[in-house]
């Protein structure tokens, strides 16, 4: 199999994941401070981790060479939750789905002074369809709730996590070298995560409450570290440095349909026509995206 083949469908599986994490961590909300939370994932993924990166003598030699650019990648992948968590004190849930369907749009302008690429007036149509979609999703299709959409200072504080996610993006290819190993570029940015995290702990003098966490919540706890947090940094770092950031972030317009597939086949909720639809054009537009970055 084509290891271009193989990369989207890395992003397809970390796609799921990270609809994964929606539901889980909506199961754990509100036990301890977000940032906390974010920090113990970063902090135990670095440990599963680490016997693979610290008991194979390659991978350790590459440690140093890699710390510098893994820690300015986590730096922007850290600044997105700080900023997520920053804007939901705010702003709703709602906003902030509505405003991450800006990412890929953002990435692709980004590409032009990173990469030199360019965008198509066909590609920035395709841009506006894919955020039309989910925009269906996220407001399940109730023209009402779009009309009393609002941008507030949370919804400004969250454009900069967009911007954020798009740079973290970015970095990943940008900053790679061919002599890399993409496992110790990916335990690098964990360990940068977790200083960056700590460091916003700190500074915003936030109680680690760990201790919190028991009985269910340690599940979901499980499945945010390793699925959602382990796997997901893994498959983005090596899916954009194979196919590149536009084409991964390309996937965003359709994780608002993944959440809601998800929550039909676990929790058996409804999936209205208004929806379908949404999914419909996500899907279309993600397509048509990639086939239009395959062309160029």
């Amino acid at each position: 199999m084509p290891k271009e083949i193989k990369a989207h469908l890395l992003v397809l599986l970390n796609t799921f994941l990270i609809a994964g994490s929606f539901i889980a961590s909506q199961k754990i909300a509100g036990l301890i401070h977000p940032i906390s939370l974010a920090l113990l994932r970063f902090v135990l993924a670095s440990i599963l981790l680490s016997p693979f990166i610290f008991f194979n003598s390659t991978k350790r030699e590459k440690l140093t060479n890699t710390f510098p650019r893994a820690m300015m990648i986590s730096l922007f992948y850290s600044l997105y939750f700080i900023a997520f968590f920053k804007a939901l004190e705010i702003t709703t849930a709602l906003n902030t789905g509505t405003l991450y369907t800006l990412v890929p749009l953002v990435t692709a302008i980004l590409c032009i002074f990173f990469f030199k690429e360019r965008i198509s007036p066909f590609q920035l149509l395709i841009y506006l369809c894919g955020i039309v979609g989910t925009v269906t999703i996220v407001f399940k299709g109730e023209l009402s709730l779009l009309l009393h959409f609002s941008i507030n200072r949370g919804d400004f504080i969250f454009l900069s996590a967009v911007l954020f996610m798009a740079i973290y993006s970015i970095l990943t290819k940008f900053l790679h070298h061919e002599e890399d190993d993409v496992l110790v570029l990916v335990f690098m940015t964990l360990v940068g995560g977790s200083l960056w995290m700590f460091t916003a702990l700190m500074i915003m003098d936030i109680p680690l409450q760990w201790g919190r966490i028991t009985g269910n919540a340690l599940f979901y706890m499980l499945y945010l570290v390793i699925g959602a947090t382990l796997l997901t940094v893994y498959l983005t770092q090596k899916a954009s440095i194979i196919i590149g950031p536009k084409k991964v972030m390309a996937y965003v317009y359709i994780n608002p349909a993944s959440i809601a597939l998800l929550l039909y086949l676990i929790e058996g909720a409804t999936l209205t026509w208004d929806i379908g639809v949404g999914i419909g054009v996500s899907a279309v537009s993600t397509l048509l995206l990639l086939n239009h970055h395959a062309k160029r």
